[in-house]
């Protein structure tokens, strides 16, 4: 028992001079609460008190054994108690500065806070240089949600004593509350001179890097905290979070075990996980992860919603929908719940969603961003009862305010493409030249526009027994994004290195299979890539009827920030035409590399069209690929409810209902097909 009392002071005190003042507080209350007289953690919550010795004590301030009995029960987690026995000494002693201190955070504990500041403010009366009192003010403002006067009582602080470096960090949190990250730092880095082990300081600034956009120094600033402070539940999530932000899945998940390791119970964590487990395809897992995070917090939103989004995925429509009205009935406001009940639901006009979508919209406390997802669950709900005028005013409604949170302007992927034409000589110079044997792993990219039947096709390829679908996989653009684009230098050494980077991820989804597809379709803009480091590669470019793939675009939310294009028929208009004209650029370099599918074609003509696409990959022959509806495959793209049912015909019309609203924006685009 003494081992552990010493490594709970050990751990403590540690904490203290990390300036984990808090945690450092709540320890030395458990150590209390075990050994009431252990004097060490005794004298230390009195020291982080402030309470005077015996000969510092003034005859306005009541005895340090009346203190001390305050801290005691604090320390014991009675801070009602407390409160009531440090009341009762200030009516004894109303000029006692500490006391007012000690009051202040005892009603700052319990939540009390417009108390906690009128006692802070008249300690601060007593004594105006009080420093700890306007740090402890500040932390009561901020739990008000004043940040400005916070900052201007941590700065009183700082003017005190300019190394106090809890304020100069807790200045940062309030300005990163404002949004003035690059000040926010600055504190931080501040606090962090005076006090390079403040482990808080670097987990809030790896918080304001990665809302900043500078995720290698965020994640830098959570390592280093945790460093400091191994079990740091908080850090290895965020760190989690960054990661996954980052595209690296396999260490975001890392990072969401080790946070769940240290704290079992952490809800956030179990969700989190549950995310990356269905973005790698493992749904399963995934609905475990969700069902754990509802099993620690049953009134927790966003699994709820999660899990119907994987519960989609699988097929299981009914049990997702449960879902999405669970996470309804918790927040009622919640636009993504609220979107993907709508994918999934046949509305009449009398539909009771219908009526809940319409009131949430009109809501003056509503965010443009849920705005935004709401209007496109109403174009939904209005386009299944025939109400197209409704539903394209919902769909404008809903793409105009997309376009303006992404900041997209059509120049940006004009200068995109101007760059990956301009790099195809470097990519044909340094072309790899691989021996690829007849049994080597082959991986299939499946692109186009999205919308173009991209999913269809991957069904079908993939209910080959010798097939495994990947999905969309962002590592195409993720590893070889800066070489497709002339940004880094294109080199033999650079290819190869992006070709083993990119395989060692397809492998991992591969399941023992030797082909495995890709069907991002936007990875038609990295053809010279592909080419150039995969020579075994089979590429399957897609190609639908365009105004219905234009169509298409508009009328789905995509929750990817990269299809800036599809929230404006002009901008759709020309995005369609750079695509065309950069697929003919590609075909005219690779010919035969590339095979072109007609989706229409596939359609009206399955089985003629089927054979010669299984026959162009190199697959024998099994009668499988002419089901597709049959492959139970997850599916986590917004064609998952279409290609469940069997091919038919006329898909491509369904824009015609339209025609009259869109107005002719995209006359002449089928003419581009050839």
């Amino acid at each position: 028992m003494e081992l552990k009392l010493d490594q709970a002071l050990s751990l403590a005190n540690k904490r203290l001079k990390e300036g984990s003042i808090e945690e450092a507080k709540r320890i030395y209350q458990d150590i209390l609460a075990k050994f009431p007289a252990n004097k060490k953690a005794k004298t230390k919550l009195i020291a982080i008190f402030d309470i005077p010795t015996r000969r510092e004590q003034k005859s306005q301030d009541p005895t340090q054994d009346q203190l001390e009995t305050l801290i005691k029960l604090y320390s014991h987690g009675k801070l009602k108690q407390a409160l009531l026995q440090a009341n009762n000494l200030l009516m004894q002693f109303p000029h006692a500065v500490i006391l007012h201190n000690i009051f202040g955070v005892l009603q700052a504990g319990l939540k009390q806070y417009d108390a906690a500041i009128s006692s802070y403010r008249t300690a601060l009366k007593l004594k105006p240089n009080y420093v700890e009192v306007h740090n402890n003010l500040g932390n009561a403002l901020m739990n008000i949600g004043d940040p400005d006067a916070a900052i201007r009582s941590y700065k009183r602080a700082i003017k005190i004593k300019p190394d106090y470096a809890e304020a100069l960090n807790n200045i940062g949190n309030a300005l990163k509350e404002k949004g003035a990250l690059s000040t926010a730092i600055g504190n931080y880095k501040r606090a962090l001179s005076i006090d390079p082990n403040y482990v808080a300081a670097h987990y809030n600034m790896g918080a304001a890097l990665k809302e900043q956009g500078d995720l290698d120094m965020a994640l830098d600033s959570y390592g280093r905290a945790i460093k400091i402070k191994p079990d740091y539940a908080e850090a290895h999530y965020n760190m989690g979070v960054t990661l996954k932000v980052k595209g690296n899945a396999v260490a975001a998940l890392d990072s969401y075990r080790q946070a769940i390791k240290i704290k079992p119970n952490y809800a956030e964590a179990h969700n989190n996980m549950g995310n990356v487990l269905m973005d790698d395809g493992d749904l399963s897992a995934a609905i475990d992860s969700f069902s754990q995070a509802i099993k620690i917090r049953s009134n927790f939103a966003e699994p709820y919603k999660n899990m119907g989004a994987a519960l989609m995925d699988q097929g299981n429509l009914d049990a997702a929908a449960e879902c999405f009205k669970s996470a309804i009935k918790i927040k009622p406001d919640y636009a993504d719940a609220h979107r993907n009940l709508s994918n999934i639901t046949k509305y009449t006009s009398e539909h009771a969603h219908l009526s809940e979508l319409e009131k949430l919209h009109q809501s003056e406390s509503l965010t443009d961003t849920d705005r935004c997802k709401l209007s496109f669950a109403l174009a939904k709900a209005y386009e299944d009862i025939g109400e197209f005028e409704k539903a394209f005013s919902y769909f404008t409604k809903g793409n105009a305010l997309r376009k303006i949170f992404l900041g997209y302007s059509i120049e940006q992927d004009q200068n995109l493409f101007f760059k990956l034409k301009e790099e195809r000589p470097s990519m044909l110079r340094n072309a790899l030249k691989l021996e690829v044997g007849d049994k080597g792993f082959v991986p299939v990219f499946i692109l186009g526009m999205p919308r173009s039947g991209t999913t269809l096709v991957e069904q079908i390829i993939s209910s080959h027994s010798d097939v495994t679908a990947a999905g969309e996989l962002s590592d195409i653009s993720r590893y070889g994004a800066l070489l497709a684009q002339g940004e880094s230098e294109v080199t033999s050494e650079a290819l190869l290195q992006f070709r083993q980077s990119y395989l060692r991820e397809l492998i991992k989804r591969s399941d023992g299979a030797r082909f495995i597809t890709d069907k991002m379709p936007l990875n038609f803009r990295y053809i010279a890539l592909i080419c150039a480091a995969f020579p075994e590669a089979k590429i399957i470019h897609v190609q639908r009827d365009a105004t219905a793939t234009c169509w298409s675009n508009y009328k789905n939310y995509f929750a990817a920030k990269g299809l800036g294009y599809c929230y404006d028929l002009s901008d759709l208009s020309i995005y369609y035409k750079l695509y065309m004209d950069l697929m003919r650029f590609w075909q005219t370099a690779y010919g035969s590399r590339i095979y072109t599918l007609d989706y229409e074609k596939l359609t009206t003509d399955q089985d003629v069209e089927t054979r010669s696409l299984i026959e162009y990959t190199g697959l024998e022959w099994e009668d499988a690929c002419l089901y597709p509806q049959k492959n139970n495959r997850a599916v986590r793209t917004a064609s998952q409810q279409q290609v469940r049912k069997k091919i038919y015909q006329d898909s491509s019309k369904k824009w015609l209902k339209y025609q009259r609203f869109i107005n002719g924006a995209f006359d002449g685009l089928d003419s581009l097909q050839g």
